[in-house]
């Protein structure tokens, strides 16, 4: 992991009522949207059930 990355988690809810987290390695100045954007299309990619893509319905965290 690069100097000044840290590690955040993206929390997105699903249409099966579940709520699908990803661990996104990125700045501490990143942009939440950005953030968000790079758990979605990790989640649209597996073969959980869809995801809501819906900004303000994510939970977003910085953690470590």
């Amino acid at each position: 992991m690069e100097s000044g990355c840290g590690c955040w988690l993206v929390a997105l809810p699903a249409v099966d009522g579940r709520l699908y987290v990803y661990r996104v390695y990125a700045p501490e100045d990143a942009l939440l949207a950005d953030l968000f954007w790079d758990a979605w299309h990790c989640h649209d990619e597996s073969a959980f059930p869809r995801a809501w893509d819906l900004f303000d319905a994510a939970e977003i965290r910085r953690v470590g």
